[in-house]
């Protein structure tokens, strides 16, 4: 049997700084250039970056759209890949040079695995190297059983837009992607991916990071339009997931387990904006203590009862304005004082760059 044909989907929206060098990322992989394909969506770009994107035909293919967010981009790409396999790549990231070779490879070894992803390298805009994020060893996650679908939740940050590779049949039975997720679409396709097959996590970084000001997913509280934008997609995730899962046989526990975590975060992002009642913030922050620990000494057992008791008390905007202020000032690090909770997650290792 021969090697399968690879589509490399860039997804791009004003990328007219860093479109380049996603793009030679690509071209400069160690993977036959006769086995794959390079199609860029541009989301309705208002800079230049169509044309330095156009720089590079024959060999990357430009589909130009009216702006629309990430699932429109999604919805727009997919049905235009040729491949067996997709591979995914945000249009102000870049890619290591051995990451098409061994996302491919481990789908070829693997048949019963439906999606790769990996760690990643964290840089600043202007690529200098900031840290270094990979699970402590290479995983298999999927969402048939509940502990498994927990397990899923603490690692699906290793299966985001640039690091997933995907097989081609997995996204036929995803499309389409709901439309009012402008961003966070790839969320929707990797909490279904391993609902129909499972998914293999990588303990390299095969891919780099990088934040900067325009960067769609990364939001300031301080902004409210930003943040309501989050909150809107989080809330339409929770909304569109569910029969989806049901629709490919995914027990009611393990959907529960799955949309924990967004449902924590949905919960306070709300709250933080709108206000509520004080027992919804110590609904929400006991959920999310149980979700976060697996253990605690018990200085840091008084200190989170303490936290949840001020929930009770305290009106939930001025609750999270208090939480925001206490990270600001760096008084995290008075809980070291308190003895190491061990976390629920598996070990992730988060180290500095070289």
């Amino acid at each position: 049997m021969g090697k399968p044909f690879v589509s490399v989907l860039i997804d791009t929206y004003n990328h007219e700084r860093f479109i380049e060098q996603a793009i030679l990322s690509v071209l400069e992989q160690d993977f036959p250039a006769s086995d794959r394909e390079i199609l860029v969506v541009d989301d309705g770009s208002a800079d230049g970056t169509p044309e330095i994107v156009r720089k590079f035909a024959p060999q990357v293919r430009l589909l130009r759209k009216e702006n629309g967010g990430q699932a429109s981009a999604f919805n727009a790409g997919i049905p235009e890949c040729r491949g067996e396999i997709v591979a995914f790549l945000d249009g102000d990231d870049w890619w290591a040079l051995n990451k098409l070779r061994m996302a491919t490879e481990q789908l070829e070894r693997n048949p019963e695995i439906g999606c790769v992803g990996h760690g990643y390298y964290e840089v600043y805009s202007d690529g200098r190297p900031d840290g270094v994020v990979v699970p402590a060893a290479s995983t298999i996650v999927h969402l048939r059983d509940q502990s498994a679908a927990r397990l899923f939740t603490y690692l699906r940050a290793f299966l985001g837009t640039t690091k997933i590779t995907i097989r081609k049949k997995l996204l036929d039975q995803i499309l389409p992607f709901p439309e009012e997720l402008v961003i966070e679409a790839d969320e929707y396709m990797f909490t279904l991916a391993p609902a129909l097959a499972p998914a293999l996590i990588l303990d390299k970084p095969l891919f780099y990071y990088r934040f900067h000001s325009g960067n769609l997913f990364q939001y300031s509280k301080q902004d409210e339009v930003k943040t309501r934008r989050k909150l809107g997609v989080l809330q339409a995730l929770l909304r569109h997931l569910p029969p989806r899962l049901r629709q490919f046989r995914i027990d009611e526990e393990n959907i529960a387990a799955v949309l924990q975590p967004l449902s924590i975060d949905a919960g306070r992002m709300r709250l933080a904006l709108d206000g509520g009642w004080t027992w919804e913030t110590f609904r929400i922050e006991r959920a999310a203590y149980q979700y976060s620990y697996q253990s605690l000494p018990l200085a840091y057992r008084i200190y989170k009862a303490m936290i949840l008791a001020a929930t009770c008390v305290v009106p939930p905007r001025r609750f999270y304005q208090l939480r925001d202020w206490y990270s600001a000032k760096g008084l995290r690090r008075v809980r070291e004082l308190l003895g190491e909770p061990v976390p629920a997650a598996p070990v992730v290792e988060q180290r500095p760059a070289k």
